[in-house]
């Protein structure tokens, strides 16, 4: 799961402005009874005449169970996708069961979707009835700030995510578990011809979680580096697909040595080391230019910076339920850096698929249907899935 920093854009009506409520993922400071009152102020607005079919979180219980709600009608900017496919991300858990106390009931999760276009508002460019296409993270930015003009709005203070999130108009927004979505084309890509919408769709998420960073670091041009990459799950594995596709030595590093012929054999990782083994983790020393650290769990940074080069960068994208200690020796003896991130821009996710696209990188998963949902949420909890569920909200599988 993605380090996503959760901004909730509300509008007070009775003081005709806009208060920006902010809460860091796992470390929220907000009682729940703001957002149940929020809830009963801005779930729909009378533009919302659209019913809806999907599945929801009712209550803190987790429980998806269906559920009818409203969305709005397509607008000028907007486009009315017919949802083939939605990933489950572990957020959705999170979400679901109100760990960080944010969430607004009922809540649909879903922010790994991909369909077709069915319907293309008056102002739209570049998008067409027809078109295969992907929705991320993000429903709406501010559009005028610094971040947005430079295609940074992933880091736009007036983000509004896909589900569980605050839209221009005031109303609720509801994810990808549901038969139909009205999107903003600015916030939507196209899906290359090349790639199933299945197995792409969790790339709109992991895979732009972990491309992001090494764009960022010049991993996609550079000559071939030494790159670590920190846990095999639904991040990990991607990342190692990305990573080798660039011409990098990729190593995994992982506490399981019973992951390695999966990495090796199946994912082409170079090499592996078992971060619990000091004698692997000793012969390492200061040998990798970069590390992607994938964790969600709770973990030591100490040994992983002992592993980079003079100058070498950790860059974190798993967001674990406690702080980090970062100790200050292996940073200041090693002029080494530790920065994270979340998702990307737009038009990087879209770069990504165009690269997922020649260089067929898709994520690896195992497809659910919308009745055995509660059954995947409970198995990805368990990390029994190999390494990302999609649920089959068309049926399409079954054709």
């Amino acid at each position: 799961m993605s380090a996503i920093f959760f901004s909730i854009n509300v509008k007070v009506h009775n003081h005709h402005s806009t208060k920006h409520i902010t809460d860091q993922l796992f470390h929220s400071f907000r009682s729940p009874k703001v957002f149940s009152s929020l809830y009963s102020m801005t779930q729909t607005t009378p533009n919302h005449t659209q019913t809806v079919s999907g599945w929801a979180a009712l209550d803190s219980s987790a429980k998806i169970v269906p559920y009818t709600f409203k969305r709005r009608e397509n607008g000028v900017n907007d486009v009315t996708i017919e949802i083939y496919y939605c990933g489950i991300c572990h957020t959705d858990i999170h979400h679901a069961k109100d760990d960080w106390g944010i969430t607004m009931y009922p809540v649909v999760p879903g922010h790994e979707i991909t369909g077709v276009i069915t319907k293309v508002g008056s102002d739209v460019k570049g998008f067409k009835l027809g078109d295969r296409v992907g929705v991320g993270c993000l429903a709406a930015t501010c559009l005028e700030c610094e971040l947005c003009k430079n295609d940074e709005e992933n880091y736009c203070d007036k983000l509004a995510l896909t589900y569980n999130g605050i839209f221009w108009d005031g109303s609720i927004t509801y994810g990808g578990y549901s038969k139909m979505l009205v999107a903003d084309y600015r916030y939507v890509v196209h899906i290359p011809d090349s790639l199933p919408l299945d197995a792409t769709a969790p790339l709109l998420c992991a895979g732009i979680t972990v491309f992001s960073p090494m764009k960022d670091h010049g991993l996609v041009t550079s000559a071939p580096k030494n790159v670590g990459i920190v846990g095999l799950g639904g991040l990990g594995h991607v990342a190692v697909k990305f990573a080798k596709a660039f011409g990098h030595h990729v190593t995994v590093i992982s506490t399981s040595p019973s992951k390695e012929s999966e990495a090796k054999e199946r994912l082409g990782a170079h090499d592996f080391i078992v971060s619990t083994n000091p004698e692997q983790m000793q012969a390492a020393t200061r040998t990798f230019d970069f590390i992607l650290d994938t964790v969600s769990g709770v973990h030591s940074l100490a040994p992983l910076l002992e592993l980079l080069k003079v100058k070498g960068t950790l860059f974190i994208v798993g967001a674990p339920e406690k702080p980090f200690e970062l100790p200050s020796f292996p940073l200041i003896f090693g002029k080494r850096s530790v920065k994270g991130g979340i998702i990307g821009g737009i038009k990087e996710t879209q770069e990504m698929l165009d690269f997922c696209g020649k260089h067929n990188i898709l994520s690896d998963i195992e497809l659910t249907t919308p009745d055995k949902i509660n059954e995947s949420l409970e198995r990805l909890v368990k990390n029994d899935v190999r390494y990302r569920f999609v649920i089959d909200i068309a049926g399409k599988s079954a054709k």
